[in-house]
C-alpha cells in the first residue's frame, strides 16, 4: 500500500476525502489511481468501525476495549476493499457497502484473535503489537471473537440503507455460510487437525477454500448484493473471480511465511513451517507456489475479460493481493 503521509497529502489535494470514488484518470496512472482509492477508503473503513462499534466507556469495559483493540488500528482491510470494488462494480452506493464490509472486517478480525491463541496458532504478535490474548488474557480474548462474531451480523441487520429485505437475508446467509463450520472455521478445524500431517495439494487447497476463500468469497458478495438490483451476470463474475483471488490470497500469504521477515509482515514469520504445517511452498516448492499465484491471479482477470473500465478496481485489487510484501 501507498506511503500513508504521501496519500493524505494526494487526497487533500484531488478533494479524495468528500469522493473518494472519483475519476482522477487526468491526473494520476491507473495504480496510483487505485492506492489513493485504497488508502481512503482504508480510513473510511476505520472510521465506520469506529464509529459503530460500541465505545470502550460502554459497559462491560474491558470487553469493548478490547474490541476496539483487537479490530482498529492496523490491518490492509482487503475485506473490505473487496466490497467496496465489488459493489461499485455492481452500482451500489459508497455508504450503502459501509456496513456489510466493516461485518467482513469484523468476522476477520474474530478470527484473528482467536487463531492466535494457545489453543489455536499460539501467536504472540498481531499487527505488530500484542496478540489480543497477550495484552488482556486468554479469556477476554476468547469473548471478544465471540462479541466481534455477534455484532458483524447485527451490522447488517440493522443497516437502514439496506432496502431489500431479501437482498438482506441473503447478505446474513452467505456471511454466517463463510465464517461457519462450512467455510472459515471449518477451514480451520481441518488446519488443527492436520498438524504434522503431510497434505496433498489437492487437500490443501480444499482447507483453504474454506479458511481464507471463504470469507474474501463473502466480502465480494456482500458488496455486490449491497447495489439495489445486481445483474446476474456480475454477480456470477465476481463469484468466479473472488474464488480465484481468494485462494491466491492465501498462496501469497505462504510465500510470504518462507520470504519475509516478522517486523514486515507485523506477524511471526516462519511459523507454519516451524509447526510442520502443509504450505504451498512447502508442498510445491518456492518457484512453484510463485507460478500457482500468477495462474489463481489470471484466472481472476479472466473473469472479469468481458467488462470494461468498471472492473479497474477489481483488478487492480487482484494485482494488490498478488503482488503484496506484507
Amino acid at each position: 500500500m501507498p506511503n500513508k503521509t504521501i496519500t493524505a497529502n494526494l487526497m487533500t489535494e484531488l478533494n479524495l476525502n468528500q469522493n473518494p470514488n472519483q475519476n482522477l484518470d487526468q491526473h494520476l496512472d491507473q495504480k496510483e489511481t487505485f492506492n489513493i482509492w485504497a488508502a481512503s477508503l482504508q480510513v473510511r473503513m476505520e472510521d465506520v468501525l469506529n464509529t459503530h462499534m460500541p465505545t470502550a466507556e460502554t459497559i462491560p469495559t474491558r470487553l469493548h476495549e478490547a474490541m476496539r483493540y483487537s479490530t482498529l488500528g492496523g490491518g490492509k482491510r482487503v475485506r473490505a476493499l473487496l466490497a467496496y470494488a465489488a459493489g461499485e462494480f455492481c452500482g451500489a452506493k459508497l455508504a450503502t457497502i459501509d456496513l456489510p464490509a466493516a461485518s467482513v472486517e469484523l468476522i476477520h478480525a474474530f478470527s484473528l484473535v482467536h487463531d492466535d491463541m494457545p489453543c489455536m496458532d499460539d501467536d504472540d504478535l498481531r499487527r505488530g503489537k500484542p496478540s489480543t490474548h497477550k495484552k488482556y488474557g486468554d479469556a477476554v480474548a476468547l469473548l471478544v471473537g465471540d462479541a466481534l462474531q455477534s455484532l458483524a451480523f447485527q451490522f447488517i441487520s440493522q443497516d437502514k440503507l439496506l432496502k431489500n429485505a431479501t437482498q438482506k437475508l441473503q447478505m446474513l446467509h452467505i456471511l454466517a455460510l463463510a465464517s461457519g463450520s462450512r467455510g472459515m472455521a471449518g477451514g480451520q478445524a481441518i488446519d488443527l487437525d492436520s498438524i504434522g500431517i503431510p497434505l496433498t495439494r489437492e487437500e490443501l487447497e480444499h482447507m483453504h477454500i474454506h479458511k481464507t476463500g471463504a470469507l474474501i468469497r463473502a466480502a465480494a458478495l456482500l458488496g455486490a448484493y449491497s447495489a439495489e438490483s445486481p445483474a446476474e451476470d456480475k454477480l456470477k463474475a465476481i463469484d468466479h473471480f473472488a474464488k480465484s483471488i481468494g485462494l491466491a490470497f492465501q498462496v501469497v500469504d505462504d510465500i510470504l511465511d518462507a520470504e519475509a521477515d516478522t517486523q514486515t509482515l507485523g506477524k511471526t514469520a516462519g511459523k507454519d513451517a516451524r509447526n510442520n504445517k502443509s504450505t504451498y511452498v512447502t508442498i510445491l516448492g518456492l518457484s512453484a507456489a510463485k507460478q500457482l499465484a500468477a495462474e489463481l491471479h489470471a484466472n481472476a482477470m479472466a473473469a472479469l475479460s468481458y467488462y470494461g473500465r468498471e472492473a479497474d478496481l477489481l483488478r487492480q485489487l487482484a494485482n494488490f493481493i498478488t503482488q503484496r510484501s506484507f
